[in-house]
Order: C-alpha cells, then sequence, then structure tokens
C-alpha cells in the first residue's frame, strides 16, 4: 500500500531545507509517498511523523522516517505497553525494538 511520507508530510521536500529550500526529502526522494507491502501500522516511536521525540530534525530510528511499519499479526508490546519507549528512560524499547508491536 501507499502512504504519505511521514517525514515531510507527503510535501516531497526536506522539511528543515538544511541544503536549500528545493531540496528533497531524504526518506521518500521527493516520491511524496512510501510503499509499505502487506499490512501496516503507525510507528508508536514517533507517532507517525516520521521524527524522533527529543530531536525533531532525526529520522525516527524504529520506522526510518517513515511514519509506519510493517507487521504480519500485530501483538502490543508488553514491555512499553505500546508505547515504543521504555518506560524509565525514555529511549527506544529494547524488547520490540520501538515499533509497540511484536509479531506473534
Amino acid at each position: 500500500m501507499e502512504y504519505a511520507c511521514g517525514f515531510c508530510k507527503g510535501t516531497g521536500k526536506d522539511p528543515f531545507h538544511l541544503l536549500s529550500y528545493l531540496s528533497t526529502c531524504q526518506v521518500c526522494n521527493g516520491r511524496k509517498r512510501i510503499v509499505i507491502e502487506g499490512n501496516a501500522i503507525r510507528c508508536s516511536s514517533c507517532g507517525g511523523n516520521g521524527r524522533e521525540k527529543f530531536d525533531s530534525r532525526i529520522t525516527c530510528l524504529a520506522c526510518r522516517g517513515r511514519g509506519r511499519i510493517a507487521v504480519e499479526s500485530p501483538q502490543r508490546c508488553d514491555t512499553c505497553k505500546g508505547t515504543g519507549r521504555a518506560k524509565e528512560s525514555k529511549l527506544t524499547c529494547l524488547k520490540c525494538h520501538g515499533y509497540g508491536f511484536i509479531k506473534k
């Protein structure tokens, strides 16, 4: 299925204009959309926006900036309760790797 790029919000442009205002998004390469095979869920680690919570200029490590994660049969992670973040440190959950869901 095709989804709007989470990092650039479907504009195809670099949201921070780091090189120039004409530079393209490094996640979707300017195509505005991403393709994910099979079932996809919104990334729990970044909330679907493709950016790390502690610094919005960095792409999310869990979904690589796409905002969505491909899963076959998702089951909520019991360690982080589906947030994708470790409770005590707010870093990426080690059990589900930031996805918020684990494969059955």
